[in-house]
């Protein structure tokens, strides 16, 4: 799947990651697809601008200030349940993916992450509109 073939131009994607060069290449890889990109980072924001944007789909960066990626979803499943949220982390044990699914979340990447593996995760998801 080329991401020059998807239009997502009618879904928003909340990415909340705390670090700017993860957010940057997050945003160039998703740009290609015409989806709207909102950044929070931190946790309570994540959960703020969910319930302002009503999101797609979330990425969420587990280690965050403030409150982490795991309790942001915790606490965003209660007002959405539905919406998907993809946990991105840099902690690929197998501990950790447990949590983050136990958490609320739909799927699990680890950091670096690949641009194909990203579009594959977000694509179980999302149509193409």
């Amino acid at each position: 799947m080329i991401t020059t073939d998807l239009n997502w131009s009618k879904k928003t994607i909340l990415i909340a990651e705390d670090e700017d060069s993860n957010y940057r290449y997050l945003e160039i890889v998703l740009n290609k697809t015409k989806a709207s990109l909102i950044w929070a980072k931190d946790g309570i924001e994540a959960i703020e601008l969910c319930k302002k944007h009503n999101p797609d789909l979330i990425l969420m960066d587990i280690k965050m200030p403030n409150l982490d990626g795991l309790e942001a979803t915790r606490e965003i499943k209660k007002i959405n349940p539905d919406v998907p949220v993809i946990a991105q982390t840099a902690f690929a044990m197998e501990h950790d993916k447990k949590m983050s699914l136990e958490s609320g979340c739909n799927s699990y990447l680890s950091k670096p992450i690949k641009a194909k593996n990203l579009i594959a995760a977000i694509s179980v998801f999302l149509e193409n509109d």
